[in-house]
C-alpha cells in the first residue's frame, strides 16, 4: 500500500540537507511540523514551518528536553489509520496524522569522543524525544515513512516525485527496519560509556553495535555468504580504519582476517618493521634502519609461504619500495627456490602516488593487489577498551585484548649465560612474532629476521623441528621463542643441537629447574618474560 505524505515532523541534531528535503516536500504540498535550532534553520530558508507548541498547546521547556513527549506527537505517530476506534480518538483530542518523520539524535557518540568531555555534557547528549518518535513511527510504518539520515531524503523525494506524493510500502518498511538498529546501536553507546566510567568491565549486558561496510563475495569458503561490519570509530590505527585504495578486485573475508593479522604484528614496532602472513600466521618479519631492507629480509624469511600473502609496513611506500616489492621474485626469491611471487594485499600508512602506479603496472598482478592506507601508527591511541571476542555455537567469550609487549622491566635471566645485547634484540623480535601466531608456537630469529616459524601444533616439540627444518643450517646462532612454558627439556635439547644461543620463553613450569640446567648444559642464555602468549 502507497502513502501519501501529508504532514511531515522535521527534528535533526545533522542539518546536512535538511532545508534542500524541507523545501522539495513544502513544494509538493506537504505541512512541515518542526522543532527548535531545525525549525529556526527551516524559517530562515523561508519554507512555513509549523512549531511544535503549536501542535501541543505546550512551550518547548527544561533546555529543550520536553517538546514532543505529547500525546499530540505520539498519538500522531502511533494511531492506526484503518482502526475505527483509533480514528475515533484521534478526532476526539483533536489528534492529525503525520505521515513522515524526519529525525536524527543527539551526537552522543561524537561528544563522548572529544578528550575533555564530562560526564554532565555526555549525559546532556543522551536523545529521549529523538529515539522515541522513531520508535513510534518505526513501529507504525504501515501509515508512516521514518527518515533518519540524509542519504535516504533523495529516496523519498525520487518516490513522492514518480507517485503523485506517495511512498511505497517497500521503502517504507526499509526505513523502519533502519530505525531499530540505529535506535540500538544508540543505547549500546550510551551503555557502554555509562559501563566504562563505573569500571564494569564486564556488566550484565552486553551490546555490540556494529555498522556494515560491505558485502563479501562469500565467507571463508565459496559455499559461505559474508559481510564486513565495523565497530563505531576510535582513534586507533587498525585494518578496519584504514581506506582501501582504488584499483584491485574486491576484498575477500580472508583477505581482511590476514590482513588485520599482519598489521597487528607489524604495529607492534617502532622501527621500521616489515610482516608478510599467509593464513593467519607470520611467514616472515623483520626490522631494519631501511624499511626496503626490512622488506626484503621479512620476504626471504619464507619465499614459497609468500607467494599470495599480505604485507604489511609500518612505514611510508614509496617509489623503491615499491619496486622492491613488485619484483620480489625476480631480485630475490627465484635465487632461494620460489615459483613465483604475488601479494593479495599491501597495507601501509601511506602511499606514495609514483609507488601506487609502480604496484599497478609493472606486474601483471599488480592491478589485482588491494592496497589499504591506514594513516599514522600511534600505539598510544590504542582501544583498551575494546574487547577481543570469540564465537561459540550460542555464545561469545569476551576477554580484553593481549596488549602485553616486551617489557625489558620485568624479564629475568635464570641462566648462567646472558644474553647479548644483539642476542636481545633478536629475542625481542622472537617474542613479539610469537605472541602474533598461533599456538603452540616456536619462532627462530637471527638478525632481526625471522627464520623458521613453527605454528599451531599439537605439541610444542613438532613446533620447534618445523621451524628448525625451515631455518636449516641458518639457525646456528640464532634466538628462539616460546609463547608459553616448556613443560620438558626436550625442545632445549632440540634447539641446542640446531644451534640456537638465547631462548626467550613464559617460565612457570614444574620443571623450570631441568630446562634451566639443560639450556646452561648448552650454553645456552634464557629469559623469563613471566607472561605468556597463548593464540588459539
Amino acid at each position: 500500500m502507497d502513502v501519501k505524505i501529508k504532514t511531515a515532523l522535521i527534528s535533526v541534531s545533522d542539518k546536512s540537507g535538511v532545508v534542500d528535503f524541507a523545501g522539495k516536500l513544502s513544494k509538493m504540498g506537504v505541512k512541515i511540523i518542526s522543532t527548535g535550532g531545525t525549525a529556526k534553520k527551516l524559517s530562515e530558508a523561508g519554507l512555513d514551518v509549523v512549531g511544535i507548541e503549536s501542535v501541543t498547546g505546550f512551550p518547548e521547556m527544561m533546555d529543550g528536553r520536553v517538546k514532543t513527549l505529547h500525546p499530540k506527537i505520539h498519538g500522531a505517530l502511533l494511531g492506526l489509520r484503518d482502526k475505527s476506534e483509533h480514528k475515533a480518538a484521534m478526532k476526539e483530542h483533536n489528534i492529525e496524522p503525520i505521515d513522515l518523520v524526519c529525525v536524527n539524535l543527539y551526537p552522543f557518540e561524537q561528544t563522548i569522543a572529544k578528550s575533555d568531555c564530562t560526564l554532565a555534557e555526555a549525559i546532556e547528549n543522551i536523545d529521549i524525544g529523538g529515539p522515541s518518535m522513531l520508535r513510534s513511527a518505526a513501529k507504525n510504518h504501515k501509515f508512516l515513512t521514518v527518515v533518519t539520515q540524509a542519504s535516504q531524503y533523495d529516496q523519498v523525494i525520487e518516490e513522492m516525485e514518480k507517485n503523485n506524493g506517495a511512498v511505497s510500502e517497500k521503502l517504507r518498511s526499509d526505513f523502519a527496519r533502519i530505525v531499530f538498529g540505529l535506535t540500538a546501536s544508540y543505547d549500546t553507546a550510551i551503555a557502554k560509556y555509562l559501563n566504562s566510567i563505573s569500571g564494569e568491565e564486564y556488566p550484565e549486558k552486553v551490546s555490540i553495535a556494529i555498522s556494515k561496510t560491505a558485502s563479501l563475495r562469500y565467507g571463508e569458503n565459496p559455499h559461505q555468504t559474508a559481510a564486513f561490519y565495523k565497530l563505531p570509530p576510535s582513534s586507533e590505527t587498525s585494518t578496519s580504519s584504514g581506506t582501501l585504495l582504488e584499483g584491485g578486485i574486491d576484498i575477500s573475508f580472508n583477505n581482511l582476517l590476514d590482513t588485520n593479522a599482519a598489521f597487528e604484528l607489524v604495529k607492534e614496532f617502532t622501527e621500521p618493521a616489515a610482516v608478510v602472513v599467509k593464513h593467519l600466521n607470520p611467514c616472515g618479519c623483520a626490522i631494519d634502519d631501511d624499511i626496503c631492507v626490512a622488506y626484503r629480509k621479512a620476504y626471504e624469511g619464507d619465499v614459497i609461504s609468500a607467494f599470495g600473502s599480505i604485507i604489511a609496513l609500518n612505514r611510508k611506500v614509496e617509489v623503491e619500495l615499491a619496486r622492491t616489492i613488485m619484483e620480489s621474485y625476480s631480485r630475490f626469491g627465484k635465487a632461494l627456490g620460489a615459483v613465483g611471487f604475488f601479494a593479495e594485499v599491501i597495507i601501509a600508512p601511506e602511499y606514495d602516488k609514483d609507488a601506487i602506479e609502480i604496484i599497478r603496472t609493472l606486474k601483471t598482478w599488480g592491478d589485482r593487489v588491494r592496497l589499504i592506507e591506514t594513516g599514522p601508527i600511534d600505539r598510544a591511541k590504542i582501544d583498551c577498551s575494546e574487547f577481543d571476542i570469540r564465537c561459540v555455537i550460542g555464545g561469545l567469550l569476551l576477554q580484553k585484548r593481549d596488549l602485553a609487549g616486551w617489557e625489558p622491566d620485568v624479564l629475568t635471566y635464570p641462566t648462567k649465560a646472558k644474553p647479548t645485547k644483539s642476542q636481545l634484540d633478536d629475542l625481542k623480535l622472537a617474542w613479539l612474532v610469537a605472541k602474533h601466531t598461533k599456538s603452540n608456537t616456536i619462532v627462530l630469529v637471527k638478525n632481526k629476521k625471522v627464520l623458521g616459524v613453527g605454528a599451531g601444533q599439537m605439541n610444542r616439540v613438532e613446533s620447534g623441528l618445523i621451524a628448525f627444518k625451515h631455518a636449516g643450517d641458518e639457525s646456528k646462532g640464532c634466538a628462539m621463542a616460546s609463547d608459553a612454558f616448556f613443560p620438558f627439556p626436550d625442545n632445549i635439547i632440540n634447539a641446542a643441537k640446531a644451534g640456537v644461543t638465547a631462548i626467550v620463553q613464559p617460565g612457570g613450569s614444574k620443571k623450570d629447574d631441568e630446562v634451566i640446567a639443560t639450556a646452561d648444559k648448552n650454553g645456552i642464555a634464557m629469559v623469563f618474560t613471566g607472561k605468556r602468549h597463548f593464540k588459539h
